[in-house]
Formats: structure tokens, C-alpha cells, sequence
């Protein structure tokens, strides 16, 4: 069993605090030796059914119990990176049963906390066995071993964890959803005094959160990623930003800079929501695709008329889906529609037909986008056909396309099928009609078009026309939900238990597809031309992924095993282009390139 000393306990609770980030190399090398030895001692005494690590999480309802549990906070934090959990706290002299069921009433599965160093609660134990006779029940035990036996009685999921600290009540939950297989390894003198040496094991399924020596990584050759972001932020490219890196499925950099707005009222936090632009075309649009591709129910080589028929008299006759995906088809790259609006096109206010909402204080009239926009898209003139011309109008037609053939809202679509299963708890379009407005970052001040502040809805005035949900543009997202669908897309379409595409889809649409472009289906990708250093000077061929033009990227390297989101608003207060002048998400990629070859290099040596 592992005692923490004074020395150990400002290490955990200086990476708790600070976010995993930059430390003494000696000390992370120490913490990696004590959160081992955690893992390794943690054991999983009953896993009935194999409900751990917890699966089908778009059928799940979570709440998490916890009962004279210290860290509950640190517990709280490392489940809400997995999924969307209700946190209710007791203390043992002061539970009110009645009043916990009615909290838990819509609640399917609890994950209920104990610390166990506190007297035996015998009422706490029949609780405990009647709510999962009705429940699916996981029980997390800290503490002292010889009364574990207590609670092995029940035949319900069981850990436990002799230690109880911030470290421990980060690894228990990431055992639970996956992001830290068991295996319990070391053996346990006080464990084995009181027969806990029924050991089971699981597999990884998801992200872990640790620190970068986990994955090879010097902390200390990642400091310049605080020096670009404060120089960023210094040179007003962008009030804000999130940077996350993961390797091998290890989130090892995860830290928010800045403010929302350059008032400096609300600092930036890693779980804010940010409108990502583009990233929208490989997030949402480009995966519908996919999926309807290997359902059959989308030919690439077919014509787009063939699934909009109504449009066969249009530019659209023979054009053919894999021209639209690969930007090949001839499109102008876009129409500004909104220096095209008229008086009785808008109001300020909801009334009848004019219910579509662009901005706070913003209406369009009903059907303004397929009466007005799309006629205007698809009898564009087609001058560029066969040629790389990027186009967001593709995207426009591709996401027309997803919906004529689903017959789903698009929006629904792209929920139901991908953010719903990866458990993306906060990726989306329309996001005030979920969130407040303090976790959703502004986008921009436009006294232009919209004339107020841009504040979740979507910065795209195309988009944004088109009622906030566009191929294109109008999704929002956090730094964690990107790397958990882009560590699928790089595990090739598995993740979490859910096997969201066939690993030859995930090939095809990432890898080269154009022979007059760098491009894959939908992906952005490296570029061979080495004066462009795009996305980044040592990005490898394999790397794909997007930016986006409110100063968001992500981008994800096969070849490293690498994961890298971006996202800002430096469109706020208005749209300047400092940030690509800066060169901020090159360089950052570029950092962490660097700083994994570097450890790749040294394990080869």
C-alpha cells in the first residue's frame, strides 16, 4: 500500500490544480510512480455483466452519490469528461433517503461514492441494496479494506481504493468509463489479509487524462505553449483559447488561456463552448456522409440531383457527390447573402413567418434559405469544375443531401447518430437553446449585419441565415468532445464500445483522394508543399483535419498517435487576422510535433 508523504501530496495536489501542466521533471517522474501504484492497488471486486468501464452511454441517465467523500470534487470533474453527471452530496449523520430517491427518481444508473473509513452505516447498506434492485448501481469504495466485506454482499459492480486523495479520485472514475484499464497488478498485502485478491480486468476504451511524461513527453519542452498563447493573447489575435493534445488516447495537454472578451469579466475555462467554423464540415457534414456511404444509401460517383431530384435542372445535373466532398465541383467559393438582405426580409422580433432567428434581436422570414439562398447556390455559374476551388457552398449541398435521404432534421441526425453515442455532452448546433450564455464563448461584435454582439449563434452569416444549422458552419463545441470524436475517427471508427464507422470508411475519406489537391473527402490534409508548412512545418503526410475561420482547428497524425485541438475566438471583437499572422496554431502543433519526436527518438536510442 502506498503512503502519501507531505512531499507527495503538494505533487497531486499541485497537478490537480494546475491541470496536469508544466512542473519539475523530477517531480512528475514521482507522481507517474504514485499514480501507478494506485492504479495497480484499485481493484474490481464484482463486475457483474461486464458493466465496467460503463458502455451505451446515449441509454444512460447518471447520477453520482456521494457519501462522506472529501475529493468529491476532483471525483465530479474526471466523470463530467465522460459524460453528463448529476452530482449529489451526503453526509452519514445527515442522509435523508426519501429526499435522495425523489433526487434520482429519472436517474437509470447511480455511481454511489463511500467513504469507508467512517463507521459501518448499516441503513446506508440496505439503501444501497434496495435502490439496485430497481437501478443499475456502481459502487465506489475508499478506505478501509476489512470493511469492504460489508458491501461485497451485494451482487452489484464494486471498486475499491485503499487510498483516499485527489489522485485516487481521479483514477477510480476513469476506471469506471474506460480511460484507465485495470489491472491491478501489484499485490496488496491488506487486500489479500481480507480476501480482496478476486482480481478483474478490463481494457482502455476511451481518453485517459494524465500528464505529458505518461505518453514520453518533457513537461518542460511544452512550456512554449504557454509562451505563444500569452503572445496570442498580448497582441489581441484572440481574447481566449483551449489547447488539447492527446497521444495513444492520453490527453496530456488540456489548458485554457485568457478571457472570453478582452473585458477580462469571465476567464476562459477548458470546458467552454466555442463556435468552430469549418471544423463543422468534418464534425458533422463530412461523417454523415460517411455513414450514409456504408449504409449504400450514398453512391460517391452518383449525381447530387439523383438525391435532389428538384434540382436536376440546375448546375447540379451531373455533378457528382465525390467532386462536392473533394471541392472539385465547380462552385464559387460563396455568396454573401447577407449584403443581399431586404426591409421585409427581417424583423426584430418573432412574428408569425418570421420565426427563424439569426441573432438576439434577429429574424428572418420562414424559408428564407431554400426560397431564396439555395436557388441562388445551385444556379451559380459552375466556371472552376474538375479544379481544387474550395467552396462552402459544397457543404450547403451536402448537408440538403444527408436530409433528403434520412428524412431526419439534420440537426437530429448528426446528434442521434454521433455526439449522443460518443457521450459529446455539450457538441451541437444551437447551443442556447441548451447551455447558458456564460459557458458559450462570443463570437464577435457585429456592427455590420446582425448589429449586436454574436454570442451563441453562429458567427457565419450564411449559416446563420439558414436558421444556425449549415453544412458548413453552426456547430459548437468543447476542446474535450473534439478530441473524443477525433480520437474515433483515429482509432479508426471505434470508440468507447461503439463502433461508429468500419476502419475502410475512416481510410477513405481521410486519406488522398484528389489528384489536384491535397485534399481528402471532406478532410483537410498535409500539404506536400513544404514552402506552405500546412498545417504545420513537421506535420506527417497522414495528418488530416480542418480549421476554422473563427481561429479553431483540429488536426490528428496518425503517424504520432497524435490528437491536437484548437479553438479561439479571434473573431472578437471583430475579424482580424493576427492569429494566422502569428503563426499560434502552427507553432503550437509544431511543439508538440517536436516534442514527440523528441521522446520517440530517445526510446530508439
Amino acid at each position: 500500500m502506498i503512503f502519501l508523504t507531505s512531499k507527495t501530496r503538494f505533487i497531486i495536489v499541485f497537478f490537480f490544480f494546475y491541470g496536469f501542466n508544466i512542473s519539475a521533471q523530477t517531480n512528475n517522474n514521482e507522481w507517474l510512480k504514485i499514480n501507478n501504484s494506485i492504479i495497480d492497488e484499485t481493484l474490481i471486486l464484482n463486475n457483474k455483466g461486464n458493466f465496467i468501464p460503463l458502455s451505451s452511454l446515449a441509454e444512460k441517465s447518471i447520477a453520482a452519490i456521494y457519501f462522506d467523500f472529501e475529493h468529491s470534487n476532483t471525483y465530479d470533474s474526471l466523470l463530467n469528461k465522460y459524460a453528463k453527471i448529476t452530482a449529489i452530496q451526503q453526509q452519514s449523520n445527515k442522509i435523508n433517503y426519501n429526499e435522495i430517491e425523489d433526487k434520482v427518481f429519472t436517474f437509470n444508473t447511480l455511481i454511489i461514492v463511500v467513504n469507508i473509513n467512517q463507521k459501518i452505516n448499516y441503513d446506508l447498506l440496505n439503501w444501497i441494496e434496495k435502490v439496485a434492485k430497481t437501478k443499475q448501481v456502481v459502487l465506489s469504495l475508499f478506505g478501509d479494506a476489512g470493511k469492504v466485506k460489508f458491501y461485497q454482499k451485494m451482487d452489484i459492480p464494486l471498486l475499491w481504493s485503499p487510498t483516499q486523495s485527489q489522485l485516487s479520485a481521479s483514477i477510480v472514475p476513469q476506471i469506471i468509463f474506460g480511460g484507465i484499464a485495470s489491472t491491478a497488478k501489484i499485490k496488496n498485502t491488506i487486500a489479500e489479509k481480507h480476501a480482496l485478491v478476486h482480481r478483474i480486468t478490463t481494457q482502455s476504451t476511451r481518453l485517459k487524462y494524465t500528464i505529458p511524461e505518461e505518453v514520453g513527453v518533457k513537461s518542460k519542452d511544452l512550456k512554449q505553449i504557454d509562451d505563444l498563447a500569452y503572445e496570442a493573447i498580448s497582441q489581441k489575435a484572440a481574447p481566449g483559447m483551449v489547447v488539447l493534445a492527446a497521444k495513444g488516447g492520453k490527453v496530456f495537454f488540456y489548458k485554457a488561456y485568457g478571457y472570453h472578451t478582452y473585458e477580462k469579466s469571465i476567464k476562459t475555462k477548458e470546458t467552454d463552448i466555442f463556435d468552430v467554423a469549418s471544423v463543422t464540415k468534418i464534425t458533422a457534414t463530412t461523417p454523415a456522409v460517411m455513414r450514409l456511404v456504408e449504409q449504400k444509401k450514398i453512391n460517391l460517383d452518383s449525381a447530387v440531383s439523383f438525391y435532389l431530384p428538384k434540382y436536376k435542372n440546375t448546375s447540379l445535373s451531373d455533378i457528382r457527390v465525390r467532386e462536392v466532398m473533394l471541392h472539385q465541383a465547380g462552385f464559387i467559393p460563396y455568396i454573401p447573402f447577407q449584403q443581399q438582405i431586404l426591409d421585409y426580409d427581417y424583423c426584430t422580433d418573432s412574428l408569425d413567418n418570421y420565426c427563424t432567428k439569426v441573432a438576439d434581436g434577429y429574424f428572418v422570414r420562414d424559408n428564407y434559405f431554400h426560397d431564396i439562398m439555395l436557388p441562388k447556390m445551385l444556379n451559380s455559374p459552375l466556371k472552376t469544375r474538375g479544379k481544387y476551388v474550395y467552396s462552402d457552398i459544397s457543404m450547403y449541398v451536402m448537408k440538403e443531401v444527408v436530409e433528403q435521404v434520412t428524412g431526419i432534421p439534420f440537426k437530429q441526425y448528426v446528434e442521434e447518430n454521433f455526439y449522443k453515442p460518443l457521450a459529446m455532452q455539450k457538441t451541437g448546433y444551437l447551443p442556447r437553446e441548451r447551455f447558458e450564455k456564460e459557458k458559450i464563448v462570443p463570437t464577435e461584435e457585429d456592427s455590420l449585419f446582425r448589429k449586436t454582439r454574436v454570442h451563441g449563434y453562429v458567427h457565419d452569416q450564411g449559416a446563420a441565415l439558414a436558421g444556425g444549422v449549415a453544412g458548413h458552419a453552426g456547430l459548437f463545441a468543447t476542446a474535450n468532445d473534439l478530441a473524443i470524436f477525433y480520437q474515433m475517427l483515429l482509432s479508426k471508427g471505434e470508440y468507447g464500445g461503439e463502433k461508429i464507422f468500419e476502419a475502410e470508411t475512416v481510410n477513405l475519406f481521410t486519406s488522398k483522394q484528389s489528384e489536384v489537391s491535397r485534399r481528402g473527402l471532406g478532410f483537410d490534409r498535409w500539404d506536400p508543399d513544404n514552402t506552405k508548412k500546412y498545417p504545420s512545418e513537421l506535420s506527417s503526410p497522414q495528418t488530416f483535419g480542418h480549421t476554422g475561420y473563427t481561429g479553431t482547428a483540429v488536426w490528428v497524425d496518425p503517424s504520432r498517435d497524435l490528437v491536437f485541438v484548437f479553438l479561439s475566438n479571434r473573431v472578437y471583437p471583430t475579424v482580424t487576422n493576427k492569429l494566422s499572422d502569428l503563426a499560434t496554431r502552427r507553432k503550437m502543433l509544431d511543439v508538440f510535433n517536436n516534442a514527440i519526436d523528441s521522446s520517440l527518438n530517445k526510446e530508439k536510442k
